[in-house]
């Protein structure tokens, strides 16, 4: 079956750095477009970041288009946000999901989903 695994979650003070792991299996990475979300407690979930499948096409929400960088590796089947200059306001659960419809801003396209890693930023 098909398996999203997240990783890089943790505790980081504001101003820092986090990179995310996305570990892919049961499904042919390279043709699904693949992206990032998080969710805050009380929150919905909101879109952060999508990849075309060849890596060629990003999409970053505002929030964090400045300061993140999504990435793939398709022969390792696995997707990377980085993330520089944290807030507060990034803390969340961040999860990551593979479209077979490309890469897309709209959680409701997304076919597959991982368990989520939390990310904390405190001040």
């Amino acid at each position: 079956q098909v398996q999203l695994v997240e990783s890089g979650g943790g505790l980081v003070q504001a101003g820092g750095s986090l990179s995310l792991s996305c570990a892919a299996s049961g499904l042919t990475f390279s043709s699904y477009g693949m992206g990032w979300f998080r969710q805050a407690p009380g929150k919905e979930r909101e879109f952060v970041a999508a990849i075309s499948r060849s890596g060629g096409i990003t999409d970053y929400a505002d929030s964090v288009k400045s300061r993140s960088t999504i990435s793939r590796d398709n022969a390792k089947n696995t997707l990377y946000l980085r993330m520089n200059s944290l807030k507060p306001e990034d803390t969340a659960g961040y999860y990551c999901a593979a479209s077979d419809r490309g890469p897309l801003r709209s959680r409701y396209e997304y076919r597959y989903w991982g368990q989520g890693t939390q990310v904390t930023v405190s001040s």
